[in-house]
């Protein structure tokens, strides 16, 4: 009886001490969250290590031709908050499942409205949309499978797909330049200085219409008693763009001024720099 009872007990300790026994995964998840223009974007999936062996090839570990996970374990998820265009293609705000089909100059990338993390079951399935990613040799490798968002502009971004020496790009583009000039016209029926200004901004940033930001901008620096070093910066610096490198030389030393009696010594170099480069 005490033997059984000794034998029992051993059995629980080694059954406790086996449940407790952790180690780290293969290939770590990770949830990466940015934005696109006004576009909120996340991405949920598996980073395989490369370990030394063949990657994109006939005989690789993804061979060419073959649909791939995009990663490991689930299915890899993007999750748009807006209708966004990928690669050209329209896609509707939403999650989806991302599924990649690698060849030597471009891998195709097919997405499925996301229903669940078993990537298989979206193989037979009809994807909301099928694009081609370009592909890139990087002269530095990269071992463990990464997806980022890079190359940001103001409405897009460059969707890379990177694992050991291969880089797949894929653009994204969001309909923040659509909505900001929809905004813009909706206030300017009762535009703030604040208003004007902003709208200079985006309007100077982007390149969409010079001559309209100097408009708004010099509009919000007459509604100003006391304008801001950092209105009259944007001033000098949509001058310069015009072409009108006097007047942008002028307006950079009228916002230095205001900068240094504000103490801003960032704004004071900043306008400095512009001086001495327009000055030429």
């Amino acid at each position: 009886m005490r033997l059984r009872l000794l034998t029992l007990c051993l059995a629980l300790f080694a059954t406790t001490l086996h449940a407790q026994i952790q180690s780290p995964p293969a290939s770590p998840g990770v949830t990466m969250k940015t934005s696109v223009g006004l576009t909120d974007v996340t991405l949920e999936y598996s980073r395989p290590g490369q370990k030394g062996r063949t990657l994109f090839a006939a005989d690789g570990l993804v061979p060419y031709g073959e649909i791939w996970r995009t990663g490991a374990n689930q299915a890899t998820k993007i999750t748009f908050s807006d209708s966004i265009r990928l690669g050209g293609k329209s896609v509707a705000a939403g999650s989806y499942a991302i599924l990649t089909k690698p060849q030597a100059d471009a891998w195709v990338v097919m997405i499925y409205p996301y229903a669940g993390g078993a990537w298989t079951n979206y193989v037979e399935m009809d994807p909301a949309a099928t694009v081609k990613a370009k592909v890139t040799k990087t002269q530095d490798a990269t071992e463990t499978f990464t997806i980022d968002l890079q190359n940001y502009t103001m409405d897009g971004a460059d969707l890379v797909m990177k694992w050991g020496n291969t880089a797949a790009t894929l653009p994204i583009t969001s309909n923040a330049k659509q909505s900001v000039m929809a905004t813009i016209d909706r206030v300017m029926a009762g535009p703030s200085v604040n208003d004007y200004f902003q709208a200079a901004t985006f309007l100077s940033e982007t390149g969409a219409n010079n001559e309209k930001a100097l408009e708004y901008v010099q509009k919000a620096i007459s509604m100003s008693s006391n304008p801001a070093y950092w209105m009259v910066r944007r001033e000098a610096v949509i001058l310069y763009d015009l072409g009108r490198k006097q007047e942008a030389v002028a307006a950079a030393k009228k916002s230095k001024e205001l900068a240094q009696k504000a103490g801003n010594m960032d704004y004071v170099r900043m306008n400095e720099k512009s001086i001495e480069e327009w000055s030429k």
